[in-house]
């Protein structure tokens, strides 16, 4: 049964890696199309702004907490989630972890190229993961019938959009009842991690809730958008305070 915790107006799966997997696990075996975020503080602050995008998280199969300020902000509302589920390591799970050519996967997002370099770096490094289909992320709503179509025509059973959010979500939660795939998963800049044109905070940065200030490192122009972060841990006291 799924456990979820309330942040800030948005249900957040209170689970853990493995538990994620066994869920993930399960839904390929049915038939229907299942959705997953994986949201950071920033993304829930923008849902706070952005009824459409709250109501698309809400309407999530499973919410993951990516990013150590969902998982402090879990522990001063009292209601702890047991740990970071961060997309990038979800999605590296999942090709270590599920049935190897039996699900492939199609990789939507990035700049042209990304996407096919992120599919031969996935299949060097993981043998036996299968990438169905790439497709960039540079198009517009009149070509979202023929993507639809090339995905559907692929085979795919696993989707990862990495559009950046809010686009991702709202692309999937808009076409999710048209795609043929058993799993659609919002996953951010994955793809470009896996390419190489992107990388991540050192594990120690990323364990002890600093991975923000690596982004602002490598990307100056984040600075703006990472003031989002005090604001959210103000609200998120806020609650708190007021028993919300």
């Amino acid at each position: 049964m799924r456990k979820t915790i309330d942040i800030l107006g948005i249900q957040v799966d209170s689970i853990e890696m493995q538990e994620a997997m066994e869920v993930i696990n399960n839904w390929l075996t049915e038939k229907k199309t299942h959705t997953l975020y994986t949201p950071n503080a920033e993304i829930l602050m923008a849902a706070q702004r952005d009824p459409e995008l709250k109501e698309i998280l809400n309407n999530a199969d499973m919410l993951v907490a990516d990013g150590a300020g969902v998982v402090l902000a879990s522990k001063i509302l009292q209601r702890p989630v047991p740990e970071k589920v961060s997309g990038i390591d979800l999605v590296k799970k999942s090709f270590t972890r599920l049935s190897k050519g039996r699900n492939p996967y199609f990789l939507l997002g990035s700049k042209p190229g990304v996407a096919e370099a992120a599919a031969v770096n996935i299949i060097n490094e993981y043998p036996g993961v299968i990438i169905a289909g790439c497709r960039n992320g540079y198009f517009t709503e009149s070509e979202e019938d023929e993507i639809i179509e090339q995905i559907n025509a692929s085979g795919a059973a696993i989707l990862l959009v990495a559009l950046g959010a809010p686009r991702q979500e709202k692309w999937i939660a808009r076409n999710k009842d048209r795609l043929k795939v058993k799993i659609c998963a919002g996953v951010g800049g994955t793809l470009d991690v896996f390419a190489g044109t992107a990388a991540l905070a050192p594990e120690f940065m990323r364990r002890s809730g600093f991975e923000w200030l690596f982004r602002l490192y490598k990307e100056p122009r984040r600075a703006k958008r990472m003031l989002d972060l005090p604001r959210f841990m103000a609200r998120v006291i806020s609650a708190r305070l007021h028993g919300g």
